[in-house]
């Protein structure tokens, strides 16, 4: 593709996308307004620019499709109490001198089942203070264990993340997902080991900050289903050859795991609570994607590839660190994976680095800065153990090094030792 734009405009858009979200714009107005004005800024006239926008908005239309499929299934997780009867098993099953293990694993496996990572912190959250009450953990130890174990399982699930990198990469979102589960096993391991050191640093819970909640729950036996038929859906077109679309599968699950649960009557109640979930997330992706096609059109890519070149780093470096890049300019995942997918997947595979393992770089890398205070993941998290900004700031070295590993152990496996 031929570049219209200069860098400077794609640069200054990412910049000020920025900066309208550290004044509270919402992402997908910020993410719009930046990309009209980079378009300009790069050269383009006001119809070129729109036209620009557009055509990356429409490259995001099936992964947005999908993810609004995936509502169905979060909704039934969270609303009905499945998602914290799964969370609650494991703390018990691993055991209280583990507690920060199975922090870590409980939200792994929530977000590798589809709950988004910082929905998945909040609902484990109340276990967490229980828990770190009774063994005088600090807030930082429980915060991090969870946002440790969310990103490891971010990087194996259906997520909005997993969705936009398959479709960008066209990868079965099955091989994605299991593509992440080597670098999520480090991932957890670190978090593990990170938190232990913070276990008497910082704040700890007050009696006050501990949640009642009377909620009847369902057992585990039904709280796993709808989980559990969604993974069996989507493991038949590598087992069996037998392609379920996610748009098919995650519904499905969901709404199984609705009958199992016996909620039939509040099917509806569930699937609107996760179409409200995911759609702030679909819009923001829309967004995304006017802002993706601004950076397309423009030379930022062939100056990203050309300084790789310059600097003698190996090409495969292009996909972790668009990856990067682009999560701490958006400080969202969901939003680096999209934009990173999107503009750089023609380069990257020109590189002679395998489709899978393109996308599977560049989701890892967008956990490293994925927590930057402009971002709401930084502030739901923090609201969620009741943290104040400063020590909530004192976090992000160790989370960034979470990232870091996840990011090296899959670049490792696909560009060095290219297992798969």
């Amino acid at each position: 593709m031929h570049a219209q734009l200069s860098a400077l405009g794609a640069i200054c858009a990412l910049f000020i996308a920025i900066l309208l979200i550290l004044k509270k714009v919402p992402p997908a107005y910020g993410m719009i307004v930046a990309a009209v004005l980079g378009g300009i800024i790069g050269g383009a006239n006001i119809s070129n620019t729109v036209n620009f926008m557009v055509t990356g908005a429409k490259e995001m239309m099936p992964a947005v499709l999908r993810i609004l499929a995936a509502g169905v299934l979060a909704g039934v997780l969270i609303d009905s109490g499945a998602a914290a009867v799964i969370a609650g098993t494991i703390v018990k099953k691993v055991g209280e001198t583990r507690s920060l293990l199975a922090l870590a694993v409980s939200t792994m496996i929530l977000t590798t089942v589809g709950v988004f990572v910082d929905v998945a912190v909040i609902t484990v959250s109340p276990i967490a203070l229980a828990i770190a009450k009774k063994t005088n953990y600090s807030k930082m130890a429980i915060l991090l264990a969870m946002i440790g174990g969310g990103k490891a399982g971010n990087i194996m699930s259906p997520n909005p993340n997993a969705i936009a990198a398959s479709e960008a990469f066209k990868v079965p979102l099955t091989s994605l997902m299991i593509a992440g589960v080597i670098p999520a096993i480090f991932g957890l391991v670190i978090t593990y080991l990170l938190a232990k050191k913070l276990a008497n640093k910082g704040s700890t819970v007050n009696a006050i900050e501990l949640q009642a909640d009377n909620k009847q729950l369902p057992s585990f036996i039904s709280a796993i289903i709808a989980p559990m038929i969604t993974i069996i859906l989507l493991a038949l077109r590598p087992i069996f050859h037998i392609n379920i679309d996610p748009m098919i599968a995650l519904p499905i699950g969901g709404l199984l795991g609705a009958i199992a649960m016996k909620r039939g009557k509040l099917v509806n109640h569930d699937v609107m609570s996760g179409l409200e979930k995911m759609s702030g997330v679909a819009i923001m992706l829309i967004g995304t994607g006017t802002l993706a096609g601004i950076i397309t059109h423009s030379q930022l890519v062939d100056v990203f590839v050309h300084s790789l070149h310059q600097s003698r780093m190996s090409g495969f470096l292009l996909a972790p660190l668009s990856g990067i890049f682009m999560s701490a300019a958006t400080a969202s995942t969901t939003a680096g994976t999209a934009i990173a997918s999107q503009v750089f997947h023609s380069s990257i595979l020109g590189m002679g680095v395998s489709a899978l393992g393109g996308a599977a770089m560049i989701q890892a890398g967008a956990t490293v800065l994925d927590h930057l205070p402009h971002g709401s993941f930084f502030h739901a998290t923090a609201g969620s153990v009741r943290m104040h900004t400063k020590e909530r700031l004192m976090l992000i070295p160790y989370e960034t090094l979470i990232g870091l590993a996840l990011a090296a152990i899959s670049t490792t496996i696909f560009a060095v030792f290219k297992i798969f």
